[in-house]
């Protein structure tokens, strides 16, 4: 028999309210927090994969501009064609090389440079050039079309051609005229070569536009000013050298200076452009540009056959890819640790909704509703709320992150708004499902299967290690820490009951009742329920240990590059005077009593001098002098070449002197008494000790040798005075820079070299990589913690009619309202207290067991050993960061949820 329709009281039927709305309206306040908890979740899920790809381009982009215009250029070569080649010919090749370029790349904005260039330079023999160690200044002729373009002329006139048999005419800068003492007209003698005699007048000088401008860059050789270089002999000479430009009609004369020439297009590749995601499409297209069809295509195209094509941009993509795959696990640890704690809130979210709706649920049952429909109209409630807080929150992690990828951040949002869709109405299916018999060893089977995969996972970590760079992301470094956490509170979940109700029979014994209560609700659980929650658990322990493996990660980090940058500088502070020169004693005071120093340690080093006795006869040896206790001091703190001091104190006045030796030195010394030659003055040395290296060299060293200054070596001649300085504690750099430029003459300050840690500290910390990965793992902590506190908050609502109830009837036996609130401190906080010590342990284990296996290379901006160093003090802050979060939300929850709720229960009475 079918049920008559509602009608009004005129006869008009009536048609009922919808679902949705009549459910909205009856419970507003749920479904906003319901839109709020989707609104954040989908936030997180879609901002995450725009901000690592922001962070991989920016990283990118800043690692190829760092490497500077040339190694991101294309170099093409040709040898130059002498008397039958014109100068369009070269804008002409030009022209070809760029029709090549604009798929997956493009040229930078600056422009290509072409030109020819000498294949040598030439001494220059005019007496009054300066000559520092007696070596000739050497000049480079070079030819620039658009060389006007990017200087101004400052005297005389630009070169043109020159009457057979006359100086080829060049231009010079105004600084290297200055420096090398040049004056407009001077005529320039060469060194005869293989193609003759030739000579150069200087008939015009030009200043730079701008001397940084990337034109000027290699393969250009100091045209702005002149440099300094160093002779490549066993014994490095300094000398002067600078190139000068050549007129259109100077190709031949700068072939025979030049010794050969060559014509050169540099196009500089636009790295401002280049994304992470296409890089290996663009590295194809760099690969067949120099060495592949492209390139085949540009020969034929030219008809150059000798044209070729070179560039360091397929090594720097692959060191940036390798680079960005290094320090992705940082990123991905913090991110899944937000998913699983997410995860569990929305499990706990659903379980409460559950909760409170179950009988209307079952009412719906009992009046002729099927378990689909209601399904489905939950599914619907749920859609009102959730889709339209995922789309906003989707448009604005586009809004707030632009980038021109969506893939991940679309998936990623819509995981999330379908588990935010599904989480009630499969809660709903299970609870509307036939009851099921009770399966005691479900639970076990499950708990085994945890723990035999975080066991495999963390085997497989420890034997094989971190997949190689280039490899893609690890999974297992991943999952691994997550396992553990997920196996921690799962032996947790076993423990807690016995731990706190202990507890709680102790309490018993006291005075009071409130803590008994509290203790034993938490050891038996709330809710009907027979064991203590599992989930609250899981968030709690995912929180605290990927927080604390993570920021163990970054303080390793922060410790290494520290260490490594020390190992550079050779301590927290160095200068070094020029080649062949030394430091003024005043210089040496005045830095030793800077502020924030602890060791001021004087040094001379030399790379060439011998030591004589060893295997080969002698062999070339770098000695350091230098006071044995602060440079024992020096070498402890920089953690290279630590040794004893007493190894060398003197002996009788007449005794050889003690002497440390690096290892491979050791080891092919012959006897214990040696000879060092100082320039001319042989020193009698007893091996005192082996050292591992030095810390006034970067490196090992190679065959070092440290002798000891004051009484101690006495026999070390008089001119080794200390040419380098190091220094150990917080030293700041501009105040060692305004030293320097003080106590050094002016013509020698801008020689010396001045470095420190800080700086350098400074200088790789800041680098986008490290940088964007630190920002990134600390925001997903944020949320991590956010999400814990959200799952604790749950589990307290969850059990609030209970625990009303109960404070209701102790209220009637006269419970005050303090005491309401540390009953639910007592309840609650154990769980908390202990989930979260109990992360931290899991965290330690953590970096114990996977701590071996991480490179923190790329991280730290230097090649550093791997390796996680174990520390207490990253896991503690989480552990109490996160201990007081939660207890401050009990507390407020407690405070503004416990007298509503007893009062409420004192009005309706009770009915359990």
């Amino acid at each position: 028999m079918t049920r008559p329709a509602p009608t009004t009281a005129d006869g008009r039927r009536t048609r009922p309210a919808p679902w949705v709305r009549t459910r909205l309206r009856a419970a507003p306040l749920t479904a906003l927090l319901g839109a709020a908890l989707a609104f954040v979740a989908v936030l997180l899920a879609a901002a995450l994969p725009r901000a690592v790809d922001r962070g991989s381009d920016q990283a990118l982009r800043s690692f190829l501009h760092d490497r500077g215009p040339s190694p991101t250029s294309l170099l093409a070569t040709s040898p130059a064609r002498y008397g039958r080649q014109s100068p369009q010919e070269l804008d002409s090749v030009l022209a070809t090389l760029r029709s090549r370029t604009g798929g997956s790349f493009r040229l930078d904005p600056s422009g290509p440079v072409h030109g020819t260039l000498g294949v040598k330079s030439r001494s220059l023999t005019n007496p009054d050039m300066p000559r520092p160690e007696g070596v000739d200044p050497r000049l480079t002729l070079v030819r620039l079309p658009e060389a006007a373009a990017h200087a101004s002329l400052v005297a005389g006139h630009w070169p043109g051609g020159a009457a057979p048999g006359a100086p080829v005419q060049v231009a010079l800068s105004r600084s290297a005229s200055e420096t090398l003492r040049v004056p407009l007209g001077t005529v320039l003698e060469s060194v005869p070569g293989s193609t003759g005699t030739a000579r150069a007048e200087v008939v015009g000088l030009y200043d730079a536009a701008d001397p940084a401008d990337v034109y000027w860059s290699d393969p250009l050789p100091c045209l702005t000013k002149a440099c300094q270089a160093f002779t490549p002999t066993a014994m490095p000479q300094l000398y002067w050298q600078t190139a000068a430009l050549v007129g259109p009609d100077g190709l031949d004369p700068l072939a025979v200076w030049g010794e050969g020439a060559e014509d050169f297009w540099r196009l500089p590749v636009d790295t401002g452009i280049l994304r992470a995601d296409r890089l290996p499409a663009v590295t194809r297209e760099i690969a067949a540009y120099v060495a592949g069809p492209t390139s085949s295509e540009l020969t034929r195209a030219t008809q150059r056959p000798e044209l070729r094509i070179n560039s360091r941009l397929p090594e720097l993509f692959k060191q940036a890819e390798a680079r960005r795959r290094a320090a992705a696990p940082l990123a991905a640890i913090g991110a899944a640790g937000v998913a699983g704690v997410a995860l569990v809130v929305f499990c706990l979210a659903a379980a409460l909704t559950g909760d409170r709706r179950e009988a209307e649920l079952r009412l719906l049952i009992a009046r002729g509703g099927s378990r689909r429909s209601v399904v489905g109209r939950l599914l619907g409630e749920a859609a009102v709320t959730v889709l339209p807080a995922a789309a906003l929150a989707t448009w604005l992690a586009v809004l707030l992150l632009p980038t021109p990828r969506l893939t991940a951040s679309v998936a990623g949002a819509s995981a999330v708004t379908l588990l935010a869709l599904l989480a009630f109405p499969v809660r709903a299916a299970v609870l509307l499902s036939a009851p099921r018999r009770p399966r005691p060893r479900r639970r076990l089977v499950g708990e085994l299967l945890v723990l035999t995969a975080t066991a495999a996972a963390v085997f497989e970590v420890r034997r094989r290690g971190v997949a190689p760079a280039g490899g893609g992301l690890d999974p297992l470094v991943v999952a691994a820490p997550l396992l553990l956490a997920l196996s921690g509170a799962l032996a947790l979940a076993r423990l807690l009951p016995a731990a706190v109700g202990a507890l709680a029979r102790a309490a018993g014994r006291g005075p009071g009742l409130i803590g008994f209560l509290g203790l034993a609700r938490a050891a038996r659980g709330t809710g009907g329920r027979a064991r203590v929650p599992v989930l609250p658990l899981v968030a709690l322990l995912l929180a605290v240990t990927t927080g604390g493996f993570g920021a163990t990660v970054l303080s390793s980090v922060e410790t290494a590059r520290l260490q490594a940058v020390r190992q550079t500088v050779g301590g927290d502070a160095q200068v070094a005077a020029p080649a062949g020169g030394t430091l003024a004693p005043e210089l040496i005071r005045a830095a030793a009593a800077l502020p924030g120093v602890r060791t001021s340690v004087p040094v001379w080093t030399d790379d060439y001098t011998f030591l004589f006795g060893t295997k080969e006869g002698s062999t070339q040896v770098t000695v350091v002098v230098a006071d044995p206790v602060a440079y024992a001091e020096l070498a402890r703190t920089v953690g290279r070449g630590r040794f004893d001091p007493a190894l060398l104190a003197g002996g009788a006045p007449d005794a050889p002197v003690p002497a440390l030796l690096s290892r491979d030195l050791a080891a092919r010394a012959v006897g214990d008494t040696l000879r060092v030659r100082i320039g001319s003055d042989d020193i009698p040395v007893r091996a005192a000790g082996v050292v591992d290296g030095t810390p006034a060299l970067t490196g090992p060293g190679g065959a070092t040798v440290v002798l000891p200054a004051g009484p101690a070596g006495a026999h070390v001649p008089k001119s080794a005075r200390p040419n380098r300085w190091f220094a150990t504690g917080p030293v700041d750099e501009a105040r060692l820079h305004d030293l320097v430029r003080t106590a050094v003459p002016a013509a020698t300050a801008g020689q010396h070299t001045v470095k420190t840690s800080a700086a350098s500290v400074a200088a790789l910390a800041g680098e986008p990589l490290q940088r964007g990965a630190g920002r990134l793992f600390w925001a997903a902590v944020a949320a991590t913690a956010g999400f814990a506190l959200l799952s604790v908050l749950l589990t307290l609502v969850r059990a609030a009619p209970e625990r009303a109830a109960l404070l209701a009837r102790l209220r009637t036996m006269g419970l005050r309202p303090r005491q309401g609130v540390a009953l639910i401190l007592a309840e609650a906080l154990p769980q908390a207290l202990v989930a979260a010590l109990g992360g931290g342990l899991v965290a330690l284990a953590a970096v114990a067991l996977l701590g071996p296996a991480v490179d923190l290379s790329a991280l730290v901006g230097e090649k550093v050993p791997a390796g996680l160093r174990l520390a207490a003090r990253p896991v503690l802050t989480q552990v109490l960061g996160l201990t007081a979060l939660v207890t401050a939300g009990v507390l407020a929850e407690a405070a503004m949820s416990g007298r509503r709720q007893i009062t409420t229960e004192l009005r309706a009475g009770d009915q359990r």
